[in-house]
């Protein structure tokens, strides 16, 4: 007779416990959405910036820019970040490049402290769209463009699309190739699924932005807490959660691969050799599709190279700049 309250009382005990764990999980993991204004202290730093960039409908979207470097050069160089980053992973470029070229870096529509896009669309087309919009406003005619990742697809469909205002073309892993990863980061999987996208709203583990991070180095010791920090707090901007699962939504890699013989611009290709989100074999796509193209790759670095290891990835933009 006493057996079954005995195990009753068990059950309760546990369920009692379960019921706390998760509510220390759930106090543990808490993130809503941060203001634009609790980000700009620590990644708004000079000589950061900020535009009302005219977007269509009457309506302007504000970008997060920041504008470097001698103000005659005759091609200023444009480059653009990848998924879920920020301008921030050209830093190491960008202090090189900057003593001779006037470079130009931008948080897209959707990411960092841009925030999310003002018409609710990251079609590459739309992205196409702002890139040009984003140009005119700076009254810049000609630019040499480059960008990873995603930025590395806006790039390369920009230059075939408006060949006459690149003058060079530099991708550095970039995307919207179909071709498989043999590895996806978590953060990359969570919109992906109804239920946590929801829970993605208000939590947020930072070990799982951690964990996204070193997935898609090659060497997975350079990842810093700092370095943590920023995808996390800047994941964490008003907005920008929900942007990255429409943007995931809006995909269509390959799509627009036809265009790549039509690129006129001179192009470097890097890549790092250890990337599993766009593997190598993209690379070489790339330089059997764009005519006057070349391609070097870097064997121990991972997805996003220019922060890996900007002092190395940078040289050979050296090279390649010097010899147009």
């Amino acid at each position: 007779m006493t057996e079954r309250p005995t195990v009753l009382a068990r059950l309760m005990k546990l369920l009692g416990m379960l019921v706390l764990a998760t509510a220390l999980l759930a106090m543990a993991f808490h993130a809503p959405d941060r203001p634009l204004e609790s980000l700009l202290s620590r990644w708004a730093e000079a000589p950061s910036d900020f535009i009302e960039l005219p977007v269509g409908d009457g309506r302007t979207q504000l970008v997060h820019l920041r504008d470097e470097g001698p103000r005659d050069d005759a091609a200023p160089i444009v480059l653009l970040h990848g998924t879920a980053a920020s301008l921030h992973t050209w830093a190491g470029w960008v202090s090189e490049l900057k003593t001779e070229r006037r470079v130009i870096t931008l948080d897209l529509p959707g990411f960092g402290l841009t925030g999310p896009s003002v018409l609710g669309d990251y079609s590459d087309e739309a992205y196409d769209r702002f890139l040009q919009s984003f140009l005119t406003h700076l009254k810049l005619d000609r630019v040499v463009l480059g960008g990873n990742s995603l930025g590395g697809g806006i790039a390369w469909g920009y230059a075939a699309r408006h060949p006459q205002q690149v003058a060079a073309l530099v991708l550095v892993d970039a995307g919207n190739l179909a071709v498989a990863s043999t590895s996806v980061p978590a953060g990359f999987q969570v919109p992906q699924s109804a239920v946590l996208r929801a829970l993605a709203r208000n939590f947020l583990p930072r070990p799982l932005v951690e964990r996204s991070v070193k997935n898609v180095y090659g060497d997975p010791s350079k990842v810093t807490a700092a370095l943590v920090d920023r995808y996390f707090e800047l994941t964490l901007r008003e907005g920008n959660r929900e942007a990255l699962a429409r943007r995931l939504a809006q995909r269509t890699p390959g799509r627009f691969a036809d265009l790549l013989p039509r690129i006129q611009a001179p192009t470097l290709i890097l890549w790092g050799g250890q990337d599993r989100l766009i593997p190598p074999e993209a690379a070489r796509i790339f330089q059997q599709q764009i005519p006057n193209s070349r391609l070097e790759i870097f064997p121990t670095l991972g997805h996003v190279p220019q922060e890996e290891d900007p002092l190395s990835t940078v040289r050979p933009v050296y090279t390649f700049l010097h010899s147009l």
